[in-house]
């Protein structure tokens, strides 16, 4: 008989599929009703949970100099904060037994405020059991976050001691606001750009943007990349660091002399073979006085050129040879009647310069003699003199990549249907021809003069010369030709001989130099005050020197504008005296002496030596055959630099003496050079002012004070 009861199981398995059938239908039933009934109910339970794409930003790639110095690079900041609920009462009884300890490691790394005052910052913030409650106001930098981080309780994870931070993307520029405008602003944490290279190149320097799906678990959030961000790359600009300081500092010093009290300035320097923009400077002087790069002038300042416009109307008379360099003008006693109108020489006081050469008019810069020759030949066809200066390339639009940059603004003459000029008068073209009338920004009036130095040749203005990325040239920007010649190649000759002479025996001697040849042309216009024209109370000016260098052999070419108000006014005199100072400086750093050649064997004399680094005076005065009596050991040679100390003529030997520096605590500075002493101070957190030349004769904060950071010490030096 079979084991197994039929009428016994077969009950059990229908009772058990008829409990599975119901469950069946009670889940699906439920379903069907959540989905129906509850469907809004669980809708806004689904929206509750944390599960989103986030957005992940990629490192912005930073500006380099032609020789690989940082102009603009990214780096986090931090702001600092408190949790006082997190930790419960145990963090609360721990922080109350190490608030002293906090405040006073607070004070050692921001001593602007004191140890009572972080306190009952602190205390404030405990009884408001505040939750995200600012331990300092500003930003930090990694250096100091982490230093605020090793601090008792600030040491313990967030939710067991409450300090937390929010990191935000700064941009910084090592070299502060040198070639500010060039090189561009960023918008505060935004990271967008607003100016300059980083607004021109901001989709290379961006790079993409990461994707990132972000869920939140048990009150953490969980990150589960998708994309990763891809970095931006860097770019290469054709900024000269040494130049742009040396251009900056020269211009400066000239607006700020008390005969200019200028208003604005400009300077931009220009290599001749490539057109690359080795400086550009652009000062306006705000309300307190000081000058600042607020509006990058020298692409924008559309403003009547002056005399540097002369050279383009004689080239344009040279090379349709209408005249050439024997040509004679008469000037008359310096005032000359055109079509109702004066045209003054500067001279004209003194009686003027009668009859004189072509070449002599722009030596002197004379307004009659050059108006004269450009009315006599084109008056009757002034369209074929301003085709002749489109030809020359002045008139061009360079494309350049810094926003705000306008081309020039030439007119050309029209006729109406009867053949009279619509546009035009019987004074324009001898108040043209002598740079009034038209509007040319000082980076095409370079670019102009850069072509005369590189024999004709128009090379556009480069700011870039590559994009780099992982140290890998991803894209280049070579030099790029604008007009292969500006002019025929006898009239360039001219040209240069012409410019030559204006520098040699002409009005802009104050920027010739006595090591090497320079060629140019001076200035000086009196700026339209719109509506009111040129006579609106005070005479605003516009001074200029434009040229180029060591005229034999150009290297590179330059520019001054200065913009003043009220006499005297000289664009030979001030622009001149800038541009002298500029090219002196770069050709200095040209030389290549040895140090053999300072040694002088039948001298016996023992040097005068600054205090500083006598580490580096030691290596140089052992080269030299200088004895030194020194009580350390250190090579320069091998790096083992700097070592801070006092320098002491003796009657054979020069005693070189270490001093003891210490972090926190203003060294004494006095007997140092510029170099050392600004070194010093600032790399201990204070700020600097230097008035006058030698070495250090005061400082305005004591030695052995403690160091603010921030705080301004002003240097006398003689």
């Amino acid at each position: 008989m079979s084991k197994f009861e039929n009428d016994k199981v077969m009950p059990r398995y229908f009772i058990i599929a008829v409990v599975l059938t119901i469950i069946g239908f009670t889940v699906v039933g439920r379903a069907a009703y959540i989905m129906t009934a509850k469907k809004d109910y669980w809708e806004k339970v689904a929206s509750r949970q944390k599960r989103d794409s986030v957005t992940v930003k990629p490192n912005r790639g930073n500006i380099l100099s032609c020789d690989g110095q940082l102009m603009a690079s990214s780096i986090p900041e931090y702001k600092v904060f408190m949790d006082f609920l997190a930790g419960g009462e145990k963090k609360d009884s721990l922080l109350v037994v190490k608030m002293d300890s906090i405040c006073m490691g607070l004070n050692s790394i921001f001593p602007e405020k004191s140890v009572e005052e972080f306190k009952a910052h602190l205390e404030k913030g405990r009884k408001k059991q505040a939750r995200n409650w600012p331990i300092w106001p500003k930003r930090i930098d990694y250096n100091t976050y982490c230093a605020v981080k090793a601090l008792p309780v600030f040491n313990l994870s967030r939710y067991k001691g409450g300090f937390h931070c929010e990191e935000f993307n700064s941009r910084r520029r090592p070299f502060g606001s040198l070639a500010r405008r060039t090189v561009g602003d960023m918008f505060g944490a935004k990271d967008t750009a607003r100016c300059g290279l980083e607004l021109a190149y901001d989709s290379i320097l961006r790079g993409t943007d990461g994707f990132t799906h972000r869920r939140k678990v048990l009150n953490t959030y969980m990150n589960i990349p998708v994309v990763a961000p891809v970095d931006g790359c860097d770019i290469i600009t054709t900024i000269d660091v040494g130049i742009q300081d040396l251009a900056e500092r020269a211009l400066i010093e000239e607006l700020k002399d008390p005969q200019v009290h200028g208003d604005a300035g400009v300077a931009i320097v220009m290599e001749v073979a490539t057109g690359d923009v080795k400086a550009m400077v652009n000062m306006t002087k705000c309300e307190d006085g000081e000058y600042r790069e607020i509006k990058n002038l020298a692409v924008s300042n559309l403003l009547e050129p002056g005399s540097v416009f002369k050279t383009a109307s004689i080239m344009v008379a040279l090379d349709d040879g209408v005249v050439d360099t024997t040509y004679k003008v008469d000037t008359g006693c310096g005032v000359w009647n055109m079509y109702g109108r004066d045209m003054k020489d500067h001279n004209w006081r003194r009686g003027g310069y009668q009859v004189i050469s072509l070449p002599r008019t722009l030596e002197v810069s004379s307004n009659i003699g050059i108006s004269r020759i450009i009315d006599e030949h084109y008056h009757n066809h002034p369209e074929k003199f301003v085709e002749g200066i489109y030809r020359t390339g002045l008139a061009s639009d360079l494309h350049l990549p810094i926003a705000g940059s306008t081309p020039p603004r030439i007119r050309m003459p029209k006729k109406n249907s009867r053949g009279q000029y619509l546009n035009w008068s019987k004074t324009a073209l001898a108040w043209m021809s002598i740079g009034y009338e038209t509007q040319i920004p000082p980076i095409s009036t370079v670019t102009f003069y850069n072509a005369i130095a590189n024999n004709g040749k128009m090379m556009k203005p480069r700011f870039i010369s590559k994009v780099v990325k992982n140290g890998e040239v991803v894209k280049e920007f070579p030099p790029e030709v604008i007009k292969p010649q500006i002019c025929k190649e006898k009239t360039l000759k001219e040209m240069q001989t012409i410019l030559e002479h204006v520098v040699s025996q002409g009005l802009g001697r104050k920027a010739g130099s006595s090591s090497f040849k320079v060629a140019g042309k001076t200035g000086t216009a009196q700026v339209s005050q719109g509506a009111g024209g040129y006579k609106t109370g005070i005479t605003h000016y516009l001074l200029s020197f434009a040229g180029y260098f060591p005229a034999d052999n150009p290297r590179y070419s330059c520019i001054v504008c200065i913009q003043k108000s009220g006499l005297p006014a000289s664009g030979g005199g001030m622009s001149g005296v800038v541009f002298h100072h500029i090219a002196e400086g770069i050709m200095a750093r040209h030389l290549k002496l040895s140090v053999e050649d300072a040694r002088d064997s039948a001298s016996i004399f023992i040097p005068d030596v600054k205090n500083g680094n006598v580490l580096a005076a030691d290596y140089v005065l052992s080269h030299l055959g200088v004895k030194t009596d020194c009580q350390w050991d250190g090579s320069y040679a091998t790096g083992n630099n700097p070592i801070w100390g006092t320098a002491q003529r003796k009657q054979k030997d020069v005693g070189l003496t270490k001093m003891k520096t210490y972090r926190n605590v203003v060294p004494n500075v006095v007997g140092m050079g510029a170099s050392d002493a600004v070194y010093l101070l600032e790399s201990r957190g204070l700020k600097t002012r230097i008035t006058g030349r030698g070495k250090v004769k005061s400082q305005s904060i004591p030695a052995g004070s403690i160091v603010k950071k921030d705080e301004w010490c002003e240097l006398e030096m003689e």
